[in-house]
């Protein structure tokens, strides 16, 4: 049997996951075990501390980000956000729309579990609506974000589907919440988030940030039904494998953290119920993450190509010009770029890989069952995630330096830096 086939692991009733005919039921119902509420109460803490943003060592390196235009589709943006505001009762825009500087940017999670009081849930409302929010990710995104990130959402009906929760895992089980007003000069933006997709994504000027960000799939392709066909995270995986083979066996000994997935010789505690490998999940804004594995500075040109074209696997799904600005700003830091990798490379391995520096952080991770059974990772179950460390994500070190210069926001400045929750 293939590692890539899902369907041995597909649960037969009652052993499916779904604990509630709709979304709202399952939620209550799950969140009444113990370690649910242990992971909640673990978020709600991590929620609380102010914002610093994900270091190496705890302290954030200053000067990294400066507001620069960098051709974001701004405008169109700005109208299609505004199409959504059109179609948006009062009750409707109270509950999703937020200050740009709220803390509540930080409240997204990406399991299944509906347990948010507040935003635009998808699956609540009609069509016009929901085609006019779909229409805000693809003016921000380019071709490829926005069908990975609608194919994410399709591949979550389809899980929905084969384990009999249609309602609970579907196509439109999402939420979309507003922050600031759209404007070409002043910072606004959105976010998107629910089971295996979260996109957030900050505007100032013609200048974006476009995390955290996270897609996700399990199983990572259909194979019957409406969406059969559509098939995930190859070229992620792809390039990351080549990457880790192109190197030589003692570079290939100094990346490995270890060749266990689980147990063996992973290091304690390395391993998450539910994040399993990833290190920048949900709530992770502060997390301190130690470089490991091989540096920028220590490979050959070739395999520095290999690396930048792993990371523009993950900057493609910006439009033309952030991505650019994105990757130029990866090279500058090329040297100091880490990359780690734990598990196998032959075909059939499961692996986690992460590239981190002083300005991204992107994990790939292959997981164990959520809703499929399977007790071990497979290839079929793929997690990514994409950060902009050292306090960009949700663009608010830019933010910060929006209120600092510009002379109608200087009031502001010190509240924000000090993570002040704002509503």
């Amino acid at each position: 049997m293939s590692t890539d086939d899902y369907r041995p692991f597909i649960p037969q009733p009652p052993g499916a996951k779904i604990a509630g005919p709709t979304p709202r039921a399952h939620a209550l119902a799950r969140t009444q075990s113990p370690r649910a509420q242990g992971l909640f109460a673990n978020w709600e803490r991590m929620f609380n501390e102010p914002f610093h943003g994900i270091t190496t060592g705890g302290h954030v390196i200053p000067d990294l980000y400066a507001p620069r235009p960098e051709g974001a589709p701004t405008q169109a943006m700005i109208e299609v956000v505004h199409a959504v505001l059109a179609l948006m009762s009062p009750e409707q825009k109270k509950v999703s729309c937020f200050q740009v500087g709220s803390q509540q940017w930080r409240r997204w999670q990406n399991t299944e579990l509906y347990v948010e009081d507040y935003g635009l849930r998808l699956d609540e409302v009609g069509a016009p609506l929901r085609e006019a929010v779909m229409a805000v990710l693809r003016a921000s995104m380019s071709t490829k974000g926005y069908e990975l990130s609608r194919d994410v959402m399709r591949l979550n009906r389809f899980l929905g589907d084969i384990v009999g929760g249609p309602a609970v895992l579907g196509e439109w089980s999402y939420i979309f919440c507003l922050f600031g007003e759209p404007s070409s000069s002043e910072p606004w933006g959105w976010q998107f988030f629910g089971h295996h997709l979260v996109l957030n994504c900050f505007i100032v000027g013609t200048q974006m940030v476009m995390t955290p960000a996270f897609w996700g799939a399990e199983p990572s392709y259909a194979d019957h039904g409406p969406f059969k066909g559509i098939r995930l995270f190859q070229d992620e995986e792809r390039a990351g494998l080549k990457l880790m083979r192109a190197f030589s066996a003692e570079q290939q000994q100094r990346a490995i953290v270890a060749h266990s997935m689980m147990g063996g010789d992973l290091p304690e505690g390395r391993r998450h119920f539910a994040d399993n490998l990833h290190l920048g999940g949900a709530f992770q804004d502060n997390r301190i993450v130690p470089y490991e594995g091989l540096k920028g500075a220590d490979l050959t040109p070739v395999q520095r190509r290999d690396l930048m074209d792993l990371v523009d696997k993950y900057i493609s799904t910006l439009p033309a010009g952030p991505r650019a600005a994105r990757i130029a700003e990866v090279e500058r830091h090329l040297a100091e770029t880490h990359f780690c990798w734990i598990g196998g490379f032959g075909e059939d391995s499961a692996f986690y890989y992460r590239v981190q520096s002083p300005v991204v952080f992107i994990e790939f991770d292959h997981h164990a069952g959520v809703f499929l059974t399977n007790a071990e990772p497979a290839k079929f179950h793929v997690h990514t995630i994409v950060r902009t460390p050292n306090g960009n994500d949700y663009g608010f070190d830019l933010l910060r330096q929006h209120y600092m210069h510009a002379p109608h926001h200087q009031h502001r400045h010190h509240d924000h830096h000090h993570g002040d929750k704002k509503d």
